[in-house]
């Protein structure tokens, strides 16, 4: 018992030898990371791994502040400028039957693209606040890619005209000789169901005369002046002003939304639950993520706030990463999935209706080519091809830092289409969801930024590995010497015998066994050091040698 005591007590204080060996190559710790550290340590008892990785990731980031929002931080110039490079990659749905389809036909597309752009962000206007939080505007700004790309801006794509059948399905419910004589301004300014513009024109927009004319007979109805263009609002522009948690006062809500532009909540939608703003601005993430954990952020251009769900572990260049995809409820009507009532009037599932926060205009987004979405929707437009592999998002997030490692968001615009009454430029068109474009924003951490996190997440743990098993079989041959000498002492103890004393014992017990030995044995004579023995008939045998010897002279 004194011995399995012993071995315990040793192994016991290996392992604190250990952590504190650990924490003594760290920083020390903020009280508020004292406290988080306590949280990790209870939580991951007996596995040390983990709680080394995490409680390492803590200490150096969190306590020195190089995770929070903070102007002294290391992390506040990539959170300020993100270096991280984005790209911006356009698939248009060319229209192949234009003409057929104003008789009633089904629609026929094929894909063009990519058209891909380098996007940049950097954030304006950085305002702190007592309260832990800070405010800001993201700005964006895009570049043509020409060598990545497939396709010139210059390349001519025929697509609906948004402005005229958008506008013909929101002017239906108008008197009907109102709505002939738009038709017939449209027509006097050769306008039609469909349009062949360049890339360039669809995407940051062009100048159409239909804008003003559909302004003076509806004031109101399209709500702006200039050009028009599906991503006209995203170049040179901001998203809105976010204001978000700091980290200051709990790591936990780091990067969370406390507002954008000034509102709690949204004013979109049917439901409080849809309105809510919920998640991150969608760039970072709290830390110390687990598979039952979710990411939620707030998309100012889907006009509401998205869930991704955990869906596997994998490795990105060398780092752990956990990736999220979007479940099959994200775009649900209220039929298929109750909480999405809210986002009604809704029409098949898997599409959704944007058109509260796009100017009424029937604008759907979904998944590309209707992924995940209900099979009418695909079934009735010819050319689409819906896979996982293409046109899944997913984001895959470093779990210990909430950092993403690679993403792409992708979504789909598509317009409703169909036959209105007044309005002969929508000809006997058949209702129906027309897919205009696709896009993905995709982004991978790469170059010296991708270096420095493998080194600190996955090199330096690594070593540290293989260091501690090096601990363990030097503290096992200590364990064994601790045993050895404790018997020693225990033998020592019962024999009341000092160590000094072991060697004088042995030798003494080694001269007397010789000693024994040598008595036990019989001895013979030493002529030259013993007298010879004295006897009656020595003198007889003393006179016969003499008489030998006389003899032998004589003869």
């Amino acid at each position: 018992m004194p011995g399995l005591l012993c071995f315990l007590s040793i192994w016991t204080e290996g392992i604190k030898h250990r952590v504190d060996t650990y924490w003594a190559l760290l920083p020390p710790p903020t009280l508020q990371a004292t406290r988080t550290l306590k949280k990790i340590e209870d939580s991951n008892r007996g596995d040390w791994p983990k709680f080394k990785e995490q409680a390492c990731i803590l200490r150096t980031e969190i306590s020195s502040g190089n995770v929070r929002i903070d102007p002294n931080s290391i992390a506040f110039s990539m959170w300020k400028d993100v270096p991280v490079p984005f790209y911006l990659s356009a698939f248009f749905f060319e229209v192949m039957n234009p003409t057929e389809i104003r008789l009633g036909a089904k629609p026929v597309v094929n894909q063009r693209g990519p058209y891909v752009y380098r996007e940049y962000r950097f954030k304006t206007n950085i305002t702190f606040h007592d309260n832990g939080t800070v405010s800001f505007l993201e700005y964006r700004r895009f570049y043509f890619q020409p060598d990545l790309s497939h396709g010139m801006e210059e390349d001519y794509i025929v697509v609906p005209n948004i402005l005229v059948m958008g506008a013909a399905v929101m002017l239906e419910t108008l008197p009907q000789f109102l709505k002939m004589l738009i038709s017939g301004a449209l027509a006097g300014l050769g306008q039609g169901a469909f349009m062949n513009r360049t890339v360039g024109e669809i995407m940051w927009g062009y100048d159409d005369p239909l804008i003003d004319v559909l302004n003076n007979f509806v004031p109101g109805l399209i709500p702006f002046k200039g050009k028009f263009g599906l991503f006209v609002d995203f170049n040179n522009s901001n998203t809105g002003m976010f204001t978000v948690y700091t980290g200051a006062t709990d790591i936990n809500q780091i990067h969370i939304v406390d507002t954008w532009n000034g509102l709690k909540k949204l004013n979109y939608w049917r439901s409080d639950e849809c309105n809510m703003i919920n998640g991150t601005s969608g760039e970072m993430w709290p830390p110390f993520m687990t598979p039952s954990s979710s990411l939620e952020f707030y998309s100012p251009d889907a006009c509401r706030s998205m869930k991704l769900v955990y869906e596997q572990s994998g490795v990105f260049k060398g780092v752990p990463t956990y990736r999220f995809v979007a479940p099959k409820t994200l775009f649900a009507n209220g039929t298929d999935y109750p909480p999405n009532e809210g986002f009604c009037p809704c029409r098949e599932s898997g599409i959704q209706n944007v058109s509260t926060c796009r100017m009424n205009a029937p604008v759907f987004i979904s998944h590309p080519h209707f992924y995940n979405a209900d099979p009418v929707l695909v079934e009735a437009v010819d050319g689409l091809h819906p896979n996982k592999e293409q046109h899944g998002l997913f984001l895959d997030v470093h779990p210990v830092t909430g950092i993403p490692m690679n993403c792409s968001i992708k979504l789909q615009l598509s317009l409703y289409m169909k036959k209105v009454s007044g309005i002969s430029q929508t000809g006997q068109i058949k209702p129906v969801v027309l897919p205009i474009l696709w896009f993905a924003e995709s982004g991978a951490i790469e170059g010296s930024v991708l270096k420095q996190f493998y080194t600190n997440l996955v090199l330096i743990p690594s070593v540290l590995e293989y260091v501690q098993y090096i601990c363990i079989g030097l503290g096992v041959a200590l364990i064994v010497a601790a045993i050895v000498l404790e018997v020693k002492r225990q033998i020592d103890v019962k024999h009341d015998l000092q160590p000094w004393r072991w060697v004088q014992c042995w030798l003494d017990v080694t001269v007397g066994m010789e000693r024994n030995a040598r008595e036990k044995s019989p001895r013979e004579p030493d002529p030259r050091t013993e007298p010879p023995q004295s006897s009656e008939t020595t003198p007889l045998l003393q006179d016969d040698s003499k008489t030998n010897q006389n003899d032998a002279a004589e003869a």
